[in-house]
């Protein structure tokens, strides 16, 4: 999601063309593969899936085809050939706008996203204290505000053990509890149980009720976001060609099993009208326990849910905001308020800023009734706004294998006009549908619901770039980057 991988050695390196990277700093793409995994899939998505039953396996496959692939390939080539990431990337594919544009956006998208993964939180530690609280609007916008500062309140300081708790997360608050949810579902079908929802094969397909049936599938392509941030690693692989197209299909493999079978097992215990977009996967664990006689371990899996999510949250929250420094120093993008740092080199005012933004967001909870509706409406302008980056990315990386097509690329993507018009389609109808609201809404008001996601999308997504742009001045280009430009 952020481009601060951008600044490696290799990354560097590979805007100048080929890499070359010692033998023993080179990585396996079954490592590629697992880091791949580890960033892109959670179990935060299995409730609103599960709602599908058995139509969910298509539903996760088909993102995968149009969406996962395609933008993984493609980053990759765009990242072998020029660092500095997605900014980087459409500036010299489009225009010095069209690139504020799209690193705005990647960073806009988590101010929409932090309050959906930290409802999740707050659902998810209701059930180590009262699983009453998970549909509480006031209790779940505190949580938000409360994490998400203290989180701020980390960062700031700097501590290198962010990052080892985020790396820990993939196997603390994905692998072991998504296994044993799995386990627990399938001994459960064993033992003769039926399945809350129907297993049988005229159950593949989504039935359909109308456009608004489908709406859900545009969350998966959120689900999917982000592996162009591993896209930068590419130059590290010893035969990039052969390796990198192996380790995205592995990693493909891996993340539709982590979104999949642990989206089925909650649909096998807890009926689609009841499941809780933000709580349905503690509902599933806590009705597996309780059939199984383990109840007590409820409040353990709950808190190894959350410690994995925050240890997440941590881990990105001054990564896209940290791209956005970097390009607003070396452009003059950023007025100098923004630009301040503190002793630890950290974005302390964009953060605080990002803070209000979130705290606000975060009262919808308190003010709408339903959590997940509120829940719904963020993660839908969440997907809506980062699906802007990956428009402009597919735009680039066409525009630049025509006017650049000499330029030395370390990774060459087949077929990459036909993975780009492929990804730039599913990214525009995707966008279309997120404007209807999902036939689990009932029969409110769509064009409400329409122009609440648009102003969403416009004001935090769009909007602000355009005026950072256009109210840019040179001195708002710092000494500092003037000094690492002289002597990078």
């Amino acid at each position: 999601m952020s481009d601060i991988s951008a600044d490696r050695p290799a990354a560097r390196a590979a805007s100048l063309g080929a890499v070359s990277v010692p033998k023993q700093q080179w990585i396996s793409w079954i490592a590629l593969a697992c880091l791949t995994t580890g960033s892109v899939a959670s179990l935060r998505a299995a409730p609103t899936m599960a709602v599908y039953g058995l139509a969910c396996v298509f539903l996760y496959v088909v993102p995968a085809i149009l969406f996962l692939l395609p933008q993984s390939l493609v980053a990759a080539e765009l990242a072998s050939g020029w660092s500095g990431g997605v900014y980087r990337w459409v500036s010299e594919g489009m225009s010095g706008r069209m690139g504020l544009l799209a690193v705005w956006c990647q960073f806009a998208m988590t101010i929409f996203y932090y309050p959906t993964l930290l409802a999740y939180v707050a659902s998810t530690l209701a059930y180590a204290i009262n699983p009453d609280l998970a549909s509480n609007g006031l209790y779940t916008g505190a949580i938000i505000i409360i994490v998400y500062w203290a989180g701020v309140f980390v960062s700031a300081k700097g501590m290198k053990e962010v990052a080892k708790l985020a790396s820990s997360g993939l196997v603390i608050g994905t692998l072991i509890p998504g296994a044993l949810l799995v386990v627990m579902g399938i001994v459960y079908l064993i033992q003769g149980n039926p399945s809350a929802a129907p297993m049988d094969a005229g159950h593949l397909l989504p039935a359909w009720t109308g456009i608004a049936s489908l709406v859900l599938i545009v969350n998966n392509f959120l689900s999917y976001s982000g592996m162009e941030m591993n896209a930068v690693h590419v130059s590290e692989l010893k035969d990039p060609a052969k390796e990198f197209p192996r380790s995205m299909f592995l990693a493909i493999g891996l993340v539709l099993l982590i979104f999949i079978l642990p989206a089925l097992a909650v649909s096998w215990i807890v009926p689609a009208d009841g499941v809780s977009l933000t709580a349905g996967i503690m509902q599933a664990f806590s009705e597996f326990f309780a059939h199984f006689g383990l109840s007590f371990l409820v409040p353990l899996v709950a808190i190894a849910l959350v410690c994995a999510a925050t240890g997440g949250m941590l881990g990105w929250l001054a990564g896209p905001s940290k791209g956005l420094l970097l390009i607003g120093k070396k452009e003059g993008y950023l007025p100098p308020f923004f630009q301040k740092t503190n002793k630890q080199g950290i974005q302390v005012n964009i953060l605080v800023s990002q803070g209000a933004l979130t705290t606000v967001i975060a009262l919808m909870y308190a003010f709408i009734p339903d959590v997940s509706s509120a829940y719904w409406i963020l993660s839908v302008m969440t997907t809506q706004v980062y699906l802007v980056v990956y428009v402009l990315m597919f735009i680039a990386a066409v525009r630049l294998r025509r006017n650049q097509p000499d330029h030395p690329r370390g990774y060459r993507a087949p077929m990459l006009t036909t993975l780009c018009v492929v990804g730039f389609l599913a990214s525009i109808a995707a966008f279309a549908i997120g404007f209807i609201p999902p036939s689990q809404f009932g029969e409110g008001n769509g064009l409400t619901y329409a122009l609440v996601i648009l102003a969403g999308i416009v004001i935090i997504g769009i909007l602000p770039a355009f005026l950072f742009y256009g109210l840019r001045k040179p001195s708002w280009k710092t000494e500092e980057t003037a000094t690492e430009e002289a002597t990078s």
